[in-house]
């Protein structure tokens, strides 16, 4: 793990699981029924939403790092 980008980037997945993991811990129906909104959610929808996240995440970021 010579690079500082793949080491922050499996420190975000690891963040990522921890906040995933303490939601279905504290909240198992809520998270139930949010599963349950997302699947019948249209493709189109979720794929918007996914593209918005990710753009948001890059601006994250890049304000972080800058």
């Amino acid at each position: 793990m010579g690079s500082i980008a793949f080491a922050d980037f499996l420190i975000g997945i690891g963040v990522l699981f921890v906040i995933e993991g303490l939601l279905f811990a504290a909240a198992p129906g809520w998270m139930r029924r949010a599963i349950e909104s997302v699947i019948a959610t249209p493709d189109n929808v979720l794929r918007l939403t996914g593209i918005g996240s990710a753009v948001l995440g890059l601006i994250v970021i890049w304000l972080v790092r800058r």
